[in-house]
């Protein structure tokens, strides 16, 4: 982006956008931070499609919601730009190329047990995927918080929502409750403590190049509420529920497996609140303790995959579906590798539907709020409280990198040096040489590859 262009960027056809989406859908490395970061520098600071404000705005709705919510806010975007076809293309995409690929690393992973290449190159990415959260860590704090002199509020509620998730062990629910009611007061009795949207005021000050939706833009005509469009909406997310539920009981009957894995991630998709690692001991403690799909070393396994794929982490539950339909034979003995990938579709299908239904049917209420003080200072005290989230999972990465042997990060045994130097050149290459995540990831895949085969690492 040119720092000193004026004029507004003309329109953005459809397929420019499905470029972008599909790019995407590849480039997504680093978790709900990382992706976040990636769209806010291509779609605000870059392409410039969307203004700063309405970004945040849209964002502050989606972290209120069970689900992905990098994925939701494509999903946002991609409906504002281009309504439901917008929508259904910039969320599908967002996961279709990390689907795909997990169900492929999950046939390597079962059929061919543990390649040197495949550790190897999963060596190096984690260290990277540390370091991409802890840059999108400070992009993302730096433009929502704001001037921490002018308004301290935001930081505050950052290192609360920090202190009470690390060290308390609060759920995420929990603090975007209370984050939620201290906006609101905050919101009646300090208007301005919370800077302009949570940390816009800096922002409108600053000289910046208009978007195409900017601030001031009107609400596109299909973007208002309507009562019509709205049980319309509803309607299609039931049937598109129901319809693939039917032929499951119908094929496999109410406790097959395949019907038990739709019903189970579906209410694993409701309670996602906070990303992936607020709803993975749930997944965890029912896929292996109940149903016995997967073990507990296979789950770690899982995630370690899922971390190192595009896309949003809570993909790992293809992984778990396609390791249990390949241990329940869904398909029978012959088709092992088939009826893995027909349960990864079944729980990426379950657990991906219910976002497309809750933007399509609240994205209009939200476009209607813009400006409403009452309901932004809650908003935006919900994303000065995710970046003491996002802090906490930037402390859980590294953790995971300098003590590999604890998926916790226990610090009770030697820390891998190799790792954490990876993460420091991977952090060094983002920051100081400002490169990009595709160069730093190839990179970093390539050097843990060489560590491997060099016995280094």
């Amino acid at each position: 982006m040119n720092p000193l262009a004026t004029e507004k960027p003309i329109g953005v056809s459809f397929a420019e956008a499905l470029r972008f989406w599909l790019q995407l859908g590849f480039i997504s490395f680093g978790g709900p931070a990382g992706q976040i970061a990636i769209m806010h520098r291509e779609l605000v600071e870059k392409r410039r499609w969307v203004s700063e404000q309405r970004f945040l705005h849209a964002l502050n709705f989606c972290m209120l919601l069970p689900g992905p919510e990098a994925q939701q806010l494509a999903i946002y975007l991609g409906w504002l730009m281009h309504r439901t076809r917008g929508a259904v293309v910039a969320g599908t995409l967002f996961v279709l190329p990390s689907l795909a690929l997990l169900i492929a690393l999950s046939w390597i992973y079962m059929a061919l047990g543990q390649l040197p290449l495949v550790a190897g190159v999963f060596y190096g990415i984690k260290p990277a995927v540390a370091a991409i959260v802890l840059h999108a860590l400070h992009r993302i704090a730096k433009k929502s918080l704001g001037n921490p002199l002018q308004a301290p509020i935001p930081y505050a509620l950052a290192a609360i929502s920090f202190i009470a998730i690390w060290a308390f062990g609060l759920p995420f629910p929990l603090v975007v409750l209370g984050a939620m009611l201290a906006g609101a007061v905050l919101g009646r009795v300090a208007p301005g403590s919370l800077g302009r949207g949570g940390g816009h005021a800096s922002a409108a000050r600053a000289p910046r190049a208009p978007a195409l939706i900017d601030d001031d833009t009107p609400t596109p005509a299909h973007a208002l509420f309507s009562r019509m469009r709205l049980a319309k909406v509803l309607l299609a997310g039931a049937l598109l529920w129901l319809a693939p539920m039917a032929v499951l009981l119908a094929m496999h009957g109410w406790s097959g497996t395949l019907t038990q894995m739709g019903w189970f991630f579906t209410k694993a998709a409701l309670l996602t609140f906070g990303g992936a690692y607020a709803v993975l001991p749930y997944v965890n403690q029912m896929a292996v303790g109940h149903y016995a799909w997967l073990s507990t070393a296979q789950m770690m396994d899982g995630l370690a995959l899922g971390e190192s794929t595009p896309g949003p982490l809570i993909i790992v539950v293809a992984f778990v579906g396609f390791v249990g339909g390949w241990v329940k034979q869904v398909l029978g003995a012959q088709a092992l590798g088939l009826g893995g990938a027909l349960a990864a579709c079944t729980a990426a299908w379950f657990t991906f539907l219910p976002s497309f239904i809750f933007i399509l049917a609240g994205g209009p209420w939200v476009e209607s709020t813009r400006g409403n003080l009452r309901l932004t200072a809650p908003l935006a005290a919900v994303t000065a409280a995710v970046v003491g989230v996002i802090a906490n999972l930037a402390l859980f990465f590294i953790a995971a990198v300098a003590y590999p042997a604890s998926a916790a990060g226990v610090f009770g045994s030697k820390p891998d040096g190799v790792a954490l130097a990876l993460l420091a050149l991977a952090a060094l290459a983002l920051w100081r040489f400002k490169w990009g995540v595709i160069p730093v990831i190839a990179a970093s895949a390539a050097a843990g590859l060489l560590l491997r085969w060099s016995g280094l690492a």
